[in-house]
């Protein structure tokens, strides 16, 4: 068993790596490294309950460990520490400050960050995104002294976002460019579903509404010029999706497309590197083998574990299903596989009492299943993928039908 792990981000991929490794006996070294300068934390939060908690232990609430965690199980956290570089033949990274960290197994968990948008207008101020929890400190400063806020994007971000300010009691308004919300996530139905109930609160939808232009008034956003019109806003939140962190490994070569390119066993091009997380592009039988790059706490967690694994000597590759959710006010959604080359789906339940789920088929695989208010059939579902059972879809739509006598 090798000594020096480094781990570079600390998210929960990082972090899940570092217990993971403990739990299996590793007694080596684990660095685990952060640009941040907050303890590492949940990012969930960020987009909810926290931008309109502002009491004193908001903060405390969205740790993934408390401090002594990283005491006890010796880990040596360095936070506000920035690696300018990994040195793949000598095994090494170098730190912003110029000194090496010599490692044995180097873990790239760099995740993702908000992109941003370049148009005219877009460096006026109260134009935020959201990612890490320093922009969620910003966004919650913001919002306490806004009235009309524009979300940029009607993806699982920007509506969380809105379903929290609107509840809070503000002016929303959510432009998204696609025909349909969530459109790359979620069914048709779904999609139909979560704008019907956002436009019954009050909530403002413009579909096929790419944003054009920002308007400004002594250097502050007051405008957003779209394809449907001029929107005031005192505040906007960009949702317009993530960038994969993946620069320190282009600049060291490691190959990557779309994100760090990694086979079966999380393993880069070059050798003694994983990568882990949002920054990750790998191939998936979920999604007709082909490669992807999933933004999900579930699959971060589960690639930890499975290079936690390997490192400490066990075979092993990946093959997680994936799941994912969502929570934008009193809608929760859940999400199990990928609805990659689905050629039809059913219903399950009655969408006007706001509990149903949709099963996705390729022909008559079961291959996702979007829940709406539906905790215990979410479970299930991601059973039934895990083992490869497909319900047919007469037992999928019947609701007398219990899905569980399939296990």
């Amino acid at each position: 068993m090798t000594n020096n792990v480094v781990i570079v981000g600390a998210g929960h991929g990082g972090v899940s790596l570092c217990a993971a490794l403990r739990n299996l006996g590793f007694d080596g070294n684990i660095t685990l490294l952060s640009e941040e300068g907050d303890l590492p934390y949940h990012r969930p939060p960020l987009s909810k309950g926290f931008i309109v908690n502002d009491s004193g232990d908001a903060d405390a609430r969205l740790l993934l460990e408390p401090q002594a965690f990283y005491q006890d199980k010796r880990i040596d956290l360095r936070l506000n520490t920035r690696v300018s570089a990994v040195h793949p033949q000598s095994r090494s990274v170098q730190l912003a400050d110029g000194s090496l960290l010599p490692y044995d197994h180097l873990v790239l968990a760099t995740g993702a960050r908000a992109r941003t948008l370049t148009l005219p207008g877009s460096e006026l101020d109260n134009i935020l995104v959201l990612r890490t929890q320093a922009q969620a400190r910003a966004l919650r400063e913001r919002l306490a002294h806004s009235q009309a806020v524009v979300i940029v994007g009607g993806g699982f971000i920007g509506l969380e976002v809105a379903a929290t300010a609107r509840k809070r009691g503000l002016q929303v308004t959510v432009l998204e460019g696609a025909a349909r919300l969530m459109e790359r996530s979620v069914s048709p139905s779904v999609s139909a579903h979560v704008a019907e109930r956002f436009r019954a609160q009050g909530i403002g939808l413009e579909l096929g509404s790419s944003v054009q232009a920002f308007e400004g008034d002594n250097g502050r956003v007051s405008a957003v010029l779209s394809a449907t019109g001029r929107h005031p806003a005192d505040l906007v939140l960009v949702g317009a999706g993530a960038l994969p962190n993946s620069e320190l490994a282009e600049a060291a070569g490691i190959a990557c497309t779309n994100g760090i390119l990694v086979d079966p066993q999380m393993r880069t091009s070059v050798p003694q590197v994983y990568a882990i997380g949002d920054c990750v592009n790998f191939e998936s039988r979920y999604a007709g083998n082909t490669r992807l790059r999933l933004e999900s706490i579930q699959n971060a967690n589960d690639q930890a574990r499975l290079v936690a694994r390997l490192i400490c000597g066990e075979q092993a590759h990946y093959d997680a299903v994936p799941w994912f959710w969502s929570d934008q006010g009193e809608i929760k959604l859940q999400m199990v596989g990928l609805a990659y080359g689905r050629t039809h789906c059913v219903t399950r339940g009655d969408p006007s009492q706001g509990r149903f789920s949709v099963f996705h088929y390729r022909d008559q695989q079961l291959i996702a299943v979007d829940s709406v208010n539906q905790p215990m059939e979410h479970i299930l579902a991601r059973k039934l993928l895990a083992a490869g059972i497909s319900p047919d879809t007469s037992q999928a739509a019947n609701t007398v039908f219990e899905l569980k006598s399939l296990l």
